[in-house]
């Protein structure tokens, strides 16, 4: 009978040990996980930021290149008066980086695109008046447009692939069972819109 109670507390103690061996594992594997998922979500909102900081790089040229266009095209007052007020929805509409959701995610693209649109429509004027397309100061804005518009298809893609890292990363076995414990979800990407694969056309 003691060799009985002894054998049941030996594997008692067993039990007990690989409940500690294990119970370290998880906190060990989920200190490092909440770390690195830590890390690479702090990536993609940086990301997140100069996406931003494009956008608004593009906006802080259009004031210039609308007064610039006046000069010479003034009684084109409705699409000056498109971009202005395309212009303004676009700037207003901003999304926290902690708050990327899907929703909040299409609703800047859509403001940003309206701008494109009306600035797409806006250098499309510029064509029929020689003088404004010979203009110093409307080529050294058209050349930072060019730019700009190259520079926010180069931010969105390095979003996306900073996204896609903390994306995979959490969904990964075992990671997604201490992503959800610890509060860690996906993000939104940029979803390409029809004929988004180029930046708009500002040459002439």
């Amino acid at each position: 009978m003691k060799k009985g109670i002894i054998a049941g507390l030996g594997c008692g103690a067993l039990v007990i040990i690989v409940i500690i061996i294990l119970g370290a594992f998880a906190l060990i594997f989920g200190y490092n996980f909440n770390n690195t998922a830590v890390e690479y979500e702090a990536d993609a909102k940086t990301a997140w930021s100069k996406v931003e900081s494009s956008y608004q790089r593009r906006a802080d040229l259009i004031p210039n290149l609308v007064s610039t266009v006046k000069g010479y095209a003034a009684h084109e007052k409705e699409t000056l008066e498109g971009v202005i007020k395309a212009r303004s929805e676009a700037t207003k509409t901003t999304i926290n980086a902690g708050d990327l959701t899907p929703e909040k995610i299409a609703q800047f693209q859509q403001a940003q695109q309206g701008l494109s649109g009306a600035l797409s429509k806006l250098l499309l004027t510029v064509e029929r008046y020689p003088e404004l397309k010979a203009d110093k100061s409307f080529l050294e804005l058209q050349s930072q447009l060019e730019g700009t518009e190259n520079r926010i298809n180069v931010t969105r893609d390095r979003y996306n692939d900073a996204v896609n890292i903390y994306d995979i990363y959490i969904k990964k076995f075992p990671g997604k069972l201490f992503a959800s414990i610890l509060g860690f979800e996906e993000m939104a990407r940029f979803k390409s819109a029809p004929g988004s694969e180029n930046a708009p056309k500002v040459e002439f």
